[in-house]
């Protein structure tokens, strides 16, 4: 059946979107006519934006929502890479499960922490903040959230890496465009005093992360914290294409698949 003879929509009230439609001569996105006002005029940054918080970024916003995106893009060989290129190994005519499987990992440990933080600042915000940004309320609410999260013994988002125990090198840099664009909200202001707080509390010092310190610039830059763990799935895609176009070309998933399989010791059950 053609576009054209499919019948007028006639559902319920609050059977309704305003993301994206299409008619046999339109197709429309964000309310917006997608060849006539999008196409070669914004960004996918900025479409994305648009998209989700219904209004065009600002030059600031624009610049560090497309920071954070190119921050979380790729980190090498992770497990979400691992995972796309030995799905990938299985099944190279599918691409799309390829990567699907890279992003399916994306939870507390690898990718999440950026949503986890941002919605971990948020909620101590909404219920310790007040309103009030000042620095000492802000730590006030630090100290609130840190021993929230140690009594029940959970970690706190946004702290700690792997790979960088010193000092992550993308978390500087984003602190720097954030103060440039007047972007230095409360939540990012938050996350160093949470990391302050901690290390008073627990006499360990852990540096604030990549992922934790891009989710708290999103969220001071306008994107909902709900929507955060979104947008760094967004950018993984971009690494994780990138990570199966050079497994196309230049293949490991097999080598590391056998090489697996030679290593492991099999011990039967007791």
């Amino acid at each position: 059946m053609a576009d054209s003879d499919l019948p007028v929509p006639d559902g319920p009230e609050w059977l309704r979107t305003g993301i994206g439609s299409s008619e046999p001569d339109r197709i429309t996105v964000g309310g917006r006519d997608l060849p006539g006002e999008v196409m070669g005029r914004l960004t996918l940054t900025e479409l994305a934006f648009l998209l989700v918080t219904r209004r065009e970024p600002t030059s600031g916003q624009r610049r560090m929502v497309d920071a954070v995106l190119v921050s979380l893009a790729d980190h090498g060989l992770t497990p979400s890479a691992l995972a796309a290129r030995l799905t990938y190994t299985g099944a190279p005519e599918a691409l799309q499960g390829a990567v699907a499987a890279g992003l399916l990992g994306a939870g507390s440990v690898f990718l999440g922490p950026t949503g986890d933080t941002a919605s971990f600042l948020a909620d101590a915000l909404a219920t310790r903040g007040e309103g009030e940004v000042d620095d000492a309320s802000l730590r006030r609410v630090a100290e609130a959230a840190v021993e929230e999260r140690r009594r029940a013994g959970l970690r706190v988002p946004g702290l700690g890496h792997p790979v960088h125990r010193v000092l992550d090198p993308r978390v500087a840099r984003l602190y720097e465009l954030a103060a440039e664009e007047e972007l230095l909200g409360p939540h990012l202001r938050l996350l160093e005093l949470v990391a302050e707080v901690h290390e008073d509390m627990t006499g360990r010092r852990l540096p604030i992360n990549g992922a934790g310190a891009g989710g708290a610039a999103l969220v001071d830059a306008g994107i909902p914290p709900g929507s955060v763990r979104g947008f760094a799935l967004i950018a993984r895609t971009a690494g994780l294409v990138a990570q199966l176009a050079e497994e196309a070309e230049h293949p490991i998933g097999r080598s590391l698949a056998d090489d697996v399989e030679r290593r492991a010791r099999y011990e039967p059950p007791a």
